[in-house]
């Protein structure tokens, strides 16, 4: 594999396909991360997108995701807790404006927000949204084309639904939904005119194929955001006991990413915080988004520590469209 030639390609606008993906997973890792690194400059200069989350609705899901800790089917891992109201979730979001933080994403618990929620969570933005100059991102599941609009309406901009998987791999991992029912949530959200944000977890068990099929569907999708969740185990899921990757492998992982998506933000969610460097070699990988602070059940690494990792690294963090 000749790295450098097939780089330049890809900085001419080729899109690489399934075998060269393949192939690329194995080269020399420096020049594997030096390329990446390169094709993230020339396409994405040194923006950065930096969110935070807050778990606004916990526990008690009727899906069976095999490495959620909120499934309801794997007995009681975490606090049970009804959508938060207004002033909890209106005061975190201007914390973490303070701190830094452009991008603030409301994320739930659960197959859909009822509609009932939908209105409530509608509520809640709009007053933030006239108190805090802030992005509003919503993690709501598998909501409709109409709540969709009504959350837009409201103030959001930005739609979070994972794929979480290949489409070969996803009914190994779930089967109270499809990940065509996922497809068709991402589909209704940008028609309703929102920014779609979508990725996956690493570790569950796929192989390196199916990493690069899912992220060859998030291509053809045309998302410009996607987070990549190195797994966490948690006790008493299905994938408990599953061992944690390498970070040579998360870094090769999102270095062949980078060069499937070339103009897309690749985002460090889930799992960065099991890495001493606190993912900073893989900022250095092609990656340039993160979810910084702690994720839904598990911690994560504190706004400033990422603020520091990217200065040194001279990104810059900023709110960039992807429509």
């Amino acid at each position: 594999m000749d790295v450098i030639a097939l780089k330049e390609k890809v900085l001419k606008g080729y899109n690489i396909n399934e075998d060269e993906a393949k192939e690329l997973y194995n080269a020399d890792i420096n020049l594997l991360k030096e390329a990446a690194n390169e094709i993230r400059k020339f396409f994405m200069q040194d923006n950065f997108d930096l969110c935070t989350i807050v778990n606004a609705k916990c526990g008690s899901c009727s899906e069976n995701c095999k490495f959620c800790a909120q499934s309801a089917h794997h007995g009681k891992n975490v606090e049970t807790y009804p959508l938060l109201d207004d002033r909890t979730i209106i005061d975190d979001a201007k914390k973490q404006k303070e701190k830094g933080i452009l991008r603030y994403s409301i994320v739930t618990s659960g197959k859909k927000l009822s509609d009932e929620d939908v209105l409530n969570e509608a509520r809640i933005i709009k007053k933030l949204k006239e108190e805090c100059d802030i992005e509003i991102c919503i993690s709501n599941g598998l909501l409709s084309y109409d709540n969709f609009k009504i959350l837009k309406e409201a103030g959001a901009s930005r739609v979070h639904n994972n794929l979480e998987a290949a489409p070969s791999f996803f009914p190994s991992i779930c089967t109270t939904h499809t990940i065509e029912d996922k497809i068709q949530a991402l589909e209704d959200a940008r028609r309703a005119g929102l920014e779609v944000c979508s990725g996956g977890i690493i570790g569950l068990g796929e192989s390196r194929e199916q990493r690069i099929e899912m992220a060859m569907t998030l291509r053809d999708l045309n998302v410009k955001s996607i987070p990549v969740n190195v797994l966490n185990p948690i006790p008493n899921t299905p994938f408990g006991d599953n061992e944690k990757l390498s970070e040579e492998e998360v870094i090769r992982t999102v270095a062949v990413y980078r060069f499937i998506l070339k103009d897309s933000f690749i985002r460090l969610a889930g799992g960065r915080s099991s890495f001493d460097d606190k993912g900073k070699a893989i900022f250095e990988s092609g990656a340039n988004a993160a979810i910084s602070g702690d994720m839904l059940t598990t911690s994560g690494i504190n706004t400033k520590s990422d603020l520091e990792i990217l200065k040194e690294l001279n990104f810059t963090p900023r709110v960039v469209s992807i429509l």
